[in-house]
């Protein structure tokens, strides 16, 4: 065997199931909060809580008003809505009972981040509807209807997928859908990224929030490379 053969035959290639960065699977004895800070997690805890405090100290540092639970409501959805993620992603379904119970607190954490996205929507449509506001005029507000409807069809997909597949044709066609879900969360997830981003642009945000911009681009970074190197091609149909 030539010194090439032997060098191939040592290299290991990395199988399809295993996240792009990280390899380490979580395992049925580990305890699941162990996912929340498990390999890239680390780098997706860190922009979440950079983007939630350059939010908050905005808010907090501004003259507070009903208007100001939208963007705190929205912060703690998408706070809610990470650590879904995060819990979730590093399962195998070689530890099923752990994945069955990450998938229970996984729908229940996004439901919450949703109901906390749909209250602050709430709130500016109110807003805007108090003082005969015009809606949707900027680009902020466009983006941040779109993400609001993703959100709640994820959530709802989630939900009926989980507890009502017979409406998929079984079990078995709605597991089978999950790829679809999964995708599709990470780009509602990207885009709810650039709808905070937008916000900072906003003639609120200039006159009075003082949300910086740059700090919401560095969690947005961290965000991507902790939630995109977690990724498992396979689980995204991509063989």
């Amino acid at each position: 065997m030539t010194t090439s053969t032997r060098n191939r035959s040592r290299e290991t290639v990395q199988p399809e199931h295993e996240p792009l960065l990280d390899r380490t699977e979580s395992q049925e004895h580990d305890p699941l909060y162990y996912n929340l800070a498990r390999g890239p997690a680390l780098f997706a805890q860190a922009g979440i809580w950079i983007l939630a405090t350059a939010v908050w100290t905005g808010i907090f540092s501004s003259k507070l008003m009903l208007f100001t639970l939208h963007p705190l409501l929205n912060s703690i959805g998408l706070l809610l809505s990470t650590q879904a993620i995060l819990l979730l992603q590093p399962t195998s379904f070689s530890a099923p009972r752990q994945k069955k119970r990450a998938a229970g607190i996984h729908g229940v954490l996004n439901g919450l981040g949703t109901t906390s996205l749909v209250s602050g929507a709430s709130v500016i449509i109110y807003n805007k509807a108090s003082h005969n506001g015009t809606h949707f005029e900027s680009l902020h507000a466009r983006v941040g209807l779109a993400v609001y409807l993703l959100f709640f069809l994820q959530a709802l997909f989630g939900a009926l997928a989980v507890y009502a597949p017979s409406l998929f044709g079984g079990e078995a066609r709605a597991k089978a859908m999950y790829k679809y879900h999964r995708l599709s969360g990470y780009l509602t997830f990207l885009l709810s990224l650039v709808a905070v981003a937008a916000a900072t642009q906003t003639d609120w945000n200039k006159n009075m929030g003082k949300i910086n911009l740059w700090p919401i681009l560095l969690a947005g970074v961290l965000l991507a490379v902790g939630l995109g190197t977690g990724i498992k091609p396979n689980k995204l149909g991509i063989q």
